[in-house]
């Protein structure tokens, strides 16, 4: 430990003795604490969430499992329906493992400049909303985007690549590649050097140490990427909604049409069985992550090889060649979609215009009640992205600091922090539709809350998990004889987290902050189906009402989105640090 950090934190600890006797309150503030966050959970996501299965065993009043026996036993909705949306999250999951382990080698095993930043930018899926990505991949696939241009200019006929299935695919490996790169170039970066040392030593080639020493110990690293990604690509929605169309529809369109119906059982029946299949691969993750929090420790890691070697042989020439092709299909797969979608919000025909921007501002000025207007969509996102901050960074923290405590069934609290995660917003939205909006009936009252209201629930629910998992590395990793000096010169447990702890761990605080803000605007799936039919749209639902119908304002509309989130990342990777999970 350096010196000014040395004596920043004996000051923090020394700061304790004035602290007098430890109040009552103070004693027991975290149980307290813990206390109101369960409730608050319980309110906005755990009641919400039951308050959909109960609607797939209830029907008038009467407990029945009709509703989800019809589900079940009916072949399109357990062949057709679940069975399409695990085989296209299947090679969602293919084609994403394929894609991101090639960066997981190159961030792993190579030193270069732009390596922070580029490991940085494995973070983009949480952050980019997946509406946004449809309207790029629009800009780009469509009719009347970038690849038909390119195609018309060199003489060719164009193509019609939307809605597909291969589109659905590409765009959810643009969100997932990056999270199979980030679980895997960790688990390399924490290979154990001595035993593939002693492996060449013995005789092994590179080959053979890598399939013998150094796979095993990425397999489970690549397992778990993998399951994320089916989880994920499991319970999308705005992709294949947008992107694929009623031919292409997954569970989570299936469950939204039915909403859409006022087909609430048929809805809880899918939102049910989806549930099931995210929360039993969901507890594998988390289970792998526990064993191998224990295993990092104390581990000799590979050193990383130069980029640029001083000297060139014909492997390092063909490693260096592979890795500028992979380059180039993470340009076309990444950055071109993005890029079309900034090209078509300021071009038509291949000339440049602002009409795009011109449309959005001329329907402010002179668009009807029902139609989506740009500034209430741009506000509501800003002012439900500032409350969700208010719930989901305190709801964060505290869940941060709970499952870094030393206690039995800390992986119970730990998992149910972040059910949020296993359920889709789909679910979530439905849930606090029928359990916040139409309200519930005690003490003879009849409770309700305003949509806006519910927005503000789902879109905590949904950030506060990255909250946590900005928070919870770096309070882990503390040196825990700094808690003990606080505690041991008086300082209750709530007194040494404030005035030790979290002082120390705020660039964590203020990243998670980041996301959840990001995620905020960023959410859709919740969010259209509590806006709807009042004046609490957001920029995705705005997006999503143009895509489709005028593709100049959705993806100016897009661009506005992409350059928030955009805002939000430089925070994260600026200040944010690590990110855990």
């Amino acid at each position: 430990m350096d010196r000014p950090v040395g004596a920043a934190l004996r000051r923090r600890v020394n700061g304790v003795r004035t602290a007098g006797p430890t109040s009552l309150a103070e004693r027991f503030a975290l149980p307290l604490l813990a206390a109101v966050t369960a409730l608050l959970l319980t309110l906005l996501f755990y009641y919400p969430v039951a308050t959909v299965f109960v609607d797939a065993v209830v029907e008038d009043g009467r407990l029945t499992f009709a509703p989800l026996v019809e589900v079940v036993t009916d072949e399109f909705y357990l062949g057709r329906v679940l069975g399409f949306t695990a085989y296209q999250a299947l090679l969602s999951t293919l084609l994403s493992v394929l894609l991101g382990l090639p960066g997981a080698w190159v961030l792993a095993r190579f030193e270069f400049r732009g390596r922070d930043t580029l490991r940085s930018v494995t973070m983009v899926p949480f952050v980019v909303p997946s509406v946004l990505v449809a309207a790029a991949f629009y800009a780009t696939f469509g009719a009347s985007g970038t690849l038909n241009a390119a195609l018309s200019a060199l003489g060719l006929p164009p193509v019609d690549l939307l809605p597909s299935l291969g589109a659905i695919l590409v765009a959810h490996a643009f969100y997932n590649a990056p999270l199979v790169t980030r679980v895997v170039a960790a688990a390399w970066e924490s290979v154990d050097a001595g035993a593939v040392e002693t492996a060449r030593s013995l005789g092994a080639s590179r080959r053979r140490a890598f399939r013998d020493v150094v796979l095993p110990q990425l397999l489970p690293a690549i397992l778990t990427g993998a399951t994320l990604t089916f989880v994920f690509t499991f319970a999308t929605f705005a992709i294949p909604l947008a992107l694929g169309g009623s031919r292409y529809a997954t569970i989570e369109v299936f469950i939204y049409s039915a909403r859409q119906q006022l087909e609430y059982g048929r809805a809880a029946s899918l939102a049910a069985l989806e549930t099931a299949v995210s929360l039993s691969l969901m507890m594998l993750y988390l289970r792998y992550e526990r064993a191998q929090a224990a295993e990092r420790r104390g581990i000799r890691t590979l050193v990383r090889r130069p980029l640029w070697p001083d000297s060139w042989t014909r492997d390092r020439a063909l490693r260096r060649l592979a890795i500028g092709g992979y380059a180039v299909v993470v340009a076309l797969v990444f950055l071109a979609p993005l890029a079309s979608m900034l090209y078509a919000s300021v071009s038509v025909d291949g000339r440049f215009t602002l009409d795009a921007y011109r449309f959005l501002v001329e329907r402010q000025t002179t668009g009807a009640a029902f139609q989506v207007k740009p500034l209430p969509a741009i506000v509501n996102s800003l002012v439900f992205g500032a409350a969700t901050l208010l719930v989901a960074v305190p709801l964060g923290v505290v869940m941060g600091v709970l499952t870094t405590r030393r206690f039995r069934g800390r992986w119970l609290v730990d998992a149910l922090s972040m059910a949020p995660l296993v359920v889709s917003g789909i679910v979530v939205g439905l849930g606090l539709l029928r359990g916040l909006v139409f309200g519930f009936e005690a003490f003879g009252y009849r409770f309700t809350v305003t949509g806006a209201v519910a927005i503000v629930a789902a879109h905590a629910v949904a950030a506060y998990p990255f909250v946590v998992r900005t928070v919870a590395p770096p309070l882990d990793s503390l040196d825990r004889a700094l808690v003990d000096s606080a505690r041991a010169l008086g300082a209750s447990r709530a007194r040494a987290v404030l005035d030790v702890e979290l002082p120390l761990v705020w660039p964590g605080v203020v990243a998670g902050a980041a996301f959840a803000f990001a995620i905020s605007i960023g959410e859709f799936d919740a969010t259209v189906i509590l806006a709807e039919g009042g004046g609490t749209y957001t920029m995705p639902v705005a997006v999503e009402r143009f895509i489709g119908r005028r593709l100049g304002p959705a993806t100016a509309m897009g661009t506005v989105l992409l350059a928030v989130t955009a805002a939000s990342f430089v925070v994260i990777e600026r200040v944010g640090g690590e990110f855990r999970g």
